[in-house]
């Protein structure tokens, strides 16, 4: 339901995108100097492909431009790879990184294509993880002059920048990354610890280089259900959302933890070790907008205390994993899900929409938001996705109502542009505008070829959403 009288509609500088991230999408892991990441070096499943040739963007970003010029793109949110850069993350330069993300930013600008810059999305450079990854303080530093390097590279023709990319997911589920050892809850929480000063000293730092420039965090945040009306899946559901979602945007937005997760990590002896002048640092980074991941909403219960609310090892960053005394992963009978079993819940995109607004009163934009799915190429050369089209005709609709509620969304950037390898299903799971015609272990030619979904965004996108049905 609406429950407005006004007309649910996009403003006109509405950034309709799409997005990507380096590790899953460039390729050419060891070209040009690129040093090795912990993307390309993680433990893979023998049977999915791994991130060594993606989807070859490295070779192909002209191409690639063009397609999201004829789609009609208003922005592009891509990452940069770290390792690309700096090989080390913290030596010398590479100068072919550098030129590589200076002629796709270029080709943007050319395109009217709103680059939207991610600073970090996974792919930590191997030999700082080495060196005690996120829970060596050094890491910090490493990433502070990694940033510096990229506001004094790309400052003048970047307008929009995230900085890290769902830090909720790489401590709550840390076995969704591939690793070879999953951390302690207390190294966990000490990396985050890092990360935060690290995204705190990125934002003070652009700032001060860039006043005109936009800097924020980008988890992923989503709305939560309690199972049923019973007042402890309430209780339930009030604690995963502290500690899945908005410790991450309370310590980026008011530079403090929150009061309840801080309990549950004293309580537990986890709480990461603060150091002087960090809580001063948190402070005073102010973030200009928020970028935020959705894909679908949680539904926890209470605790049954006996050890069954938690999962197998590993687990799938939307896959709810339980905390024994904490909350119970729940299934929503409400909601349709994915082939891959992920839920569908476009109506909680609104929701989430509402809760960050109504708690930061920030603009928002969404970075992710897509459904992953075994497309089939047909022999005259077609991908039919009517099914992506379903799935974002019903997403949209609910970004335009929490519009009309009063949330500044500012933009809608879906995953993903073009095809890429997914972080655990290889290139089964597609979720493209652009098809890439390769397979898991045949690269076949890796044509670009539109998907159905393709020429529904376009109209989407040049009627501002008005098709919207």
């Amino acid at each position: 339901m609406q429950y407005n009288n006004k007309e649910a509609k996009f403003p006109a500088d509405f950034l309709w995108g799409a997005s990507t991230s380096a590790y899953q999408f460039e390729g050419a892991y060891n070209e040009d100097g690129k040093g090795l990441s912990v993307m390309d070096i993680a433990p893979h499943p023998e049977d999915v492909a791994d991130f060594k040739v993606a989807s070859d963007h490295y070779h192909h970003y002209q191409e690639d431009v063009q397609m999201m010029k004829e789609l009609g793109l208003k922005a592009y949110r891509f990452s940069i790879s770290w390792s690309r850069v700096i090989p080390d993350g913290k030596g010398d330069i590479n100068p072919a990184g550098i030129e590589f993300y200076h002629n796709l930013i270029d080709e943007l600008k050319a395109s009217n294509i709103e680059p939207i810059v991610t600073m970090y999305h996974f792919d930590l450079p191997a030999a700082l993880q080495e060196e005690g990854g996120w829970e060596n303080r050094a890491t910090i530093d490493a990433f502070t002059k990694y940033a510096k390097l990229l506001f004094e590279e790309y400052g003048e023709k970047i307008k929009y920048w995230l900085v890290i990319n769902e830090q909720n997911v790489m401590i709550n589920h840390p076995g969704a990354l591939n690793r070879d050892e999953i951390p302690s809850k207390k190294s966990l929480y000490q990396q985050c610890h890092n990360m935060f000063v690290a995204q705190a000293k990125a934002m003070i730092l652009c700032h001060k280089m860039y006043p005109e420039a936009l800097i924020g965090p980008a988890p992923n945040i989503m709305a939560v259900y309690p199972a049923t009306c019973n007042p402890a899946d309430s209780i339930a559901a009030n604690n995963w959302a502290s500690i899945r979602c908005w410790l991450y945007l309370d310590v980026a937005v008011y530079g403090k933890y929150t009061d309840l997760v801080w309990q549950y990590l004293v309580d537990r002896e986890i709480e990461p070790e603060i150091y002087a002048g960090d809580l001063e640092l948190l402070a005073e980074a102010k973030p200009d907008y928020i970028a935020m991941n959705y894909y679908a909403t949680a539904t926890v219960g209470a605790s049954k205390g006996d050890g069954s609310d938690l999962s197998a090892r590993g687990g799938d960053q939307q896959i709810m994993l339980g905390e024994n005394g904490v909350y119970r992963a729940e299934q929503n009978s409400y909601l349709d899900s994915t082939d891959f079993v992920w839920a569908i819940d476009p109506i909680g995109l609104r929701l989430t929409l509402r809760k960050i607004n109504e708690r930061y009163h920030l603009p928002i934009l969404i970075t992710e938001n897509g459904l992953g799915a075994k497309d089939i190429l047909t022999e005259d050369g077609k991908i039919h996705d009517d099914y992506r089209i379903d799935f974002f005709n019903k997403h949209f609709k609910q970004a335009a109502l929490a519009i009309a509620d009063g949330v500044n969304l500012i933009g809608y950037c879906p995953w993903s542009a073009v095809d890429l390898i997914s972080t655990h299903q290889g290139c089964s799971k597609r979720y493209g505008f652009i098809y890439v015609n390769r397979d898991e272990f045949d690269l076949k030619d890796m044509r670009r070829m539109k998907k159905d979904s393709f020429y529904w965004y376009q109209k989407v996108i040049e009627s501002n959403g008005k098709i919207l049905e």
